[in-house]
C-alpha cells in the first residue's frame, strides 16, 4: 500500500529527518563521542549541573533546544512559506544536526570550557545529541500548532526559568560563546 499524495510530504519528511538523525549519530560515534553517559546509566531527566549534564535524554539545556525549534519554525514560516511544513521541519532537523556535530567538535568544546560557565564540559553523548534534535523537532511542531503569543510566552518562560534556576539559558549561552562578558561569568559561577 502506498501513501496517499496528501500524506507523501509527511512520510518523505519523516524518512529524510530520520536518515539525517541516523547520519548525525553515526558521525558523532565516529568522532569518538560516547553512545550514552560514561557513568553507564540513562536518565530521562538529569537535574544536576555536573559531569552527567548533556549526557542523558533531558537536562536543564533541553528548553534551549525546544526554543531552537520555535525559532526554526518562525524563520521557515517567514522565509520559506512556499515550502510544505514537512520540508521545513526536515531542514530544521538538518540544521540542528549540524549544530550538534559542530557543538561536539574539539574547538567548540574548548570554547565552552573557556568562555562559558561549562568549565568541565566534555561534549554530549550521542544519546543526548539525538534527544536534542528530537526536542528541537518537538519545539518546531509545537510552534506550528500553537498561537504565536503562546509560543513566545513559552520561550520567554523557558528562558526565565533556566536563568533563575541555573543562571544560564539560550540567550546567555550565545552571548558567552560569541563575546564573553566577565561580569556574567562571575555571576554564573556564584551558583
Amino acid at each position: 500500500m502506498t501513501a496517499s499524495p496528501a500524506r507523501r510530504p509527511t512520510l518523505y519528511g519523516t524518512l529524510a529527518s530520520a536518515a539525517i538523525v541516523a547520519l548525525a549519530a553515526a558521525i558523532l560515534l565516529a568522532m569518538g563521542r560516547p553512545p550514552i553517559c560514561t557513568c553507564g546509566t540513562v536518565d530521562l531527566w538529569h537535574p544536576a549541573l555536573d559531569a552527567g549534564n548533556s549526557q542523558h535524554i533531558a537536562d536543564w539545556y533541553t528548553p534551549s533546544h525546544v526554543i531552537h525549534g520555535f525559532l526554526f519554525y518562525a524563520l521557515g514560516h517567514a522565509l520559506l512559506r512556499r515550502w510544505q511544513l514537512p520540508a521545513r521541519l526536515t531542514l530544521a532537523v538538518a540544521i540542528e544536526a549540524g549544530w550538534e556535530l559542530l557543538e561536539n567538535s574539539p574547538a567548540v568544546i574548548d570554547r565552552y570550557r573557556t568562555a562559558t560557565m561549562a568549565l568541565g564540559y566534555t561534549g554530549d553523548s550521542v544519546l543526548n545529541s539525538v534527544a536534542d534534535i528530537g526536542w528541537m523537532a518537538a519545539g518546531f511542531v509545537l510552534a506550528a500548532r500553537l498561537p504565536v503569543a503562546i509560543t513566545v510566552a513559552l520561550a520567554i518562560g523557558f528562558e526565565l526559568l533556566t536563568l533563575v534556576l541555573i543562571r544560564d539559558n539560550l540567550t546567555l549561552n550565545i552571548v558567552m560563546l560569541i563575546a564573553p562578558i566577565d561580569a556574567i561569568r562571575t555571576w554564573q559561577g556564584a551558583l
